[in-house]
């Protein structure tokens, strides 16, 4: 049963705003089902013992703060699985969480994640390509974090942005090991004394590549550790509604600050391309709309094979190098191949005066078409 508190105890959520306080009880205030996605960057929890040195002896800027420093691993599981559990409750029935860490907590936060039902996606390698050195020698150096990526439940039905992943990717899929710089320079917020202002601020690029991967323009999207502010900026840029949960004034001030000179985005630049949510043509409608006739020869990419169409949408290949083939443009183009699979839409072309088009084409003429002739009837 959900601890959470109704009626007057629960507050309508602000988004676009930064909720200052402890962020547990900040979260059970937040209204149920209102989050679309969440990104968190918990305390790790570190158990440094005593002051780090370089070779030359200066002293490493390490993470040293209150707010990571917990008395046992019991008090840190306590933690983790109150404002895990809360966090949940803000979630839609198809929202999701990020959260990141380091070999110190990200083994008992996942634990903890499926403890309380939520339901792992994938792990995430963060490989730091400037990765702090191991200045004592005694292990490797550490040069990844990991993030772990789940959904709210099993049966959640997540956003997953597939093809803006790819595109981001130079059109191959997007792996699970990312390797993004650590926030330095310009992006590394200072404090009016002109020193680090937050140990662990997480590089924009980090923030950028799981926004765009698992939400849409006009979500809401929650970070309960919200430092200064990397995830409101990046939320606000990309059309995202934020909200930030932080108890330490310093870093609301500056984060408050570091938002409000983001500029949005034009929707139509943010706008992920899902064509698994496209309307879905099969090759034969583009017989039944006359976008091509039976007997139409199609050819291969190199133009050295060719497969008539039938009158029924399946292909007729006979040819002396790869024997006698009929079916679906899928199981055809696969066959030629000698290949397992084949993507029939963009194997197959069709001659356009000199040129060869991809048939893919003739199915996007005609989605367009018929989406345009839908709306026309619906504004009617």
């Amino acid at each position: 049963m959900s601890s959470r508190k109704t009626g007057k105890s629960t507050q309508k959520s602000k988004v676009n705003t930064i909720l200052k306080g402890d962020c547990i009880k900040t979260l059970q205030k937040i209204e149920t089902g209102s989050v679309d996605l969440i990104f968190a960057d918990p305390p790790y929890n570190l158990q440094l013992q005593g002051d780090l040195h370089r070779p030359n002896n200066t002293k490493v800027d390490a993470v040293d703060d209150h707010w990571d420093q917990f008395e046992s691993l019991k008090a840190y599981d306590d933690f983790t699985r109150e404002w895990l559990g809360a966090a949940r409750e803000t979630l839609t029935d198809d929202g999701a969480i990020w959260v990141i860490g380091s070999y110190h907590n990200i083994f008992r936060l996942g634990a903890i994640l499926q403890d309380l039902g939520y339901w792992i996606l994938n792990d995430v390698i963060w490989r730091k390509s400037n990765p702090m050195p191991n200045f004592r020698g005694k292990r490797f150096t550490n040069a990844h974090e990991t993030l772990i990526w789940a959904a709210k439940s099993q049966k959640s039905k997540y956003c997953f942005n597939y093809d803006s992943m790819k595109a981001l990717n130079e059109d191959l899929q997007m792996r699970s090991d990312w390797f993004i710089p650590l926030c330095t320079g310009g992006e590394r917020l200072k404090n009016d004394a002109g020193e680090k202002l937050h140990p662990t601020q997480k590089p924009e690029a980090l923030l950028h590549r799981v926004i765009m991967a698992s939400s849409k323009p006009g979500d809401t999207v929650l970070d309960p550790f919200f430092g200064t502010g990397t995830t409101g900026a990046v939320a606000k840029k990309l059309g995202r509604n934020w909200i930030g949960i932080e108890r330490e004034e310093e870093y609301i001030k500056y984060a408050k600050k570091r938002i409000a000179a983001i500029d949005v985005c034009d929707e139509e630049i943010i706008m992920p391309e899902n064509k698994r949510e496209q309307m879905r043509i099969p090759f034969g409608w583009l017989l039944e709309h006359g976008y091509i006739e039976p007997g139409t020869e199609l050819i291969d990419p190199k133009g050295n094979l060719t497969a008539k169409v039938h009158a029924d949408g399946n292909l007729i290949v006979n040819h002396k190098n790869v024997g006698n083939h009929r079916g679906s443009i899928h199981k055809v183009g696969a066959a030629v191949q000698n290949a397992p699979s084949c993507n029939g839409w963009t194997y197959w072309h069709i001659r356009d005066g000199k040129r060869k088009v991809p048939i893919d084409d003739l199915r996007q003429r005609l989605r367009a078409q018929i989406e345009a002739r839908n709306s026309s009837t619906t504004l009617q």
